[in-house]
């Protein structure tokens, strides 16, 4: 019996220094708490930008669709004289340039310079629905690293009044140790986000400035579709 107990004591004491020589692994989760409060505003801004990105990547995406004979048809109804068939192809056709055209077509008869306004103001409506909500992902890019900031902030604060209670005691590392953790949790959260909301904003920028020049290049189109008739003549 008295072996027996040896052996499992031993084994005991095996497993509790194998235990104690296991490095001891960095949870995301266990972190994310370390930070306090100042993670909560954080992580609805991660998911405000997520979902603004989302969102206005499919809208441009939409409107980025576009049937490569629309011109084309437009011009043969154009020519023909059917200009309500032109309209009718306007309106049955969802997109940014087609309601552009669609306000040019409905101003012909009027001085060019009437109907250029017209398509241009469409075009500025156009893309700044497709802008919506990129004043708020630029503002979370700006403001995410700033708010990590203000954690490290009162991080640091905290750090600091455990000193002072310490007074002219020697201070213990573990008690300086919660306030430079949250320091630098908050810092790498509000980075995280900001460059998440940083590099999303961009690319949705991006995105648009092309949608942009397409919509400049139909507005070319259509002007030179109005002015060859003349010119042929």
């Amino acid at each position: 019996m008295l072996i027996l107990q040896d052996v499992t004591t031993v084994t005991q004491v095996t497993e509790v220094i194998e235990q104690a020589a296991e490095p001891q692994q960095l949870n995301f989760i266990d972190m994310a708490f370390k930070g306090g409060w100042i993670m909560i505003p954080l992580a609805l801004l991660l998911i405000l930008a997520i979902y603004i990105f989302i969102e206005r990547l499919i809208t441009i995406r939409n409107a980025s669709k576009e049937d490569t004979s629309f011109m084309d048809r437009i011009k043969d109804y154009i020519y023909d004289g059917k200009l309500e068939s032109a309209l009718n192809l306007c309106r049955d056709t969802n997109s940014p340039s087609a309601r552009m055209i669609e306000k040019g077509i409905s101003r012909l008869g009027r001085p060019m310079s009437d109907v250029l306004v017209a398509i241009e103001n469409v075009g500025n409506l156009e893309i700044a629905k497709l802008e919506k909500g990129l004043n708020f992902l630029a503002t979370i890019a700006g403001g995410a690293p700033m708010l990590g900031f203000l954690g490290t902030v009162m991080g640091m604060v905290k750090a600091f009044f455990e000193m002072e209670k310490a007074g002219g005691n020697t201070v213990n590392l573990s008690q300086l140790s919660g306030g430079i953790y949250t320091a630098m949790v908050t810092t790498v959260a509000g980075l995280i986000v900001g460059v998440v909301a940083y590099f999303a904003y961009n690319y949705l920028v991006g995105r648009v400035n092309e949608v942009m020049r397409r919509l400049e290049m139909r507005n070319m189109e259509f002007l030179d579709l109005l002015n060859e008739p003349a010119s042929t003549k």
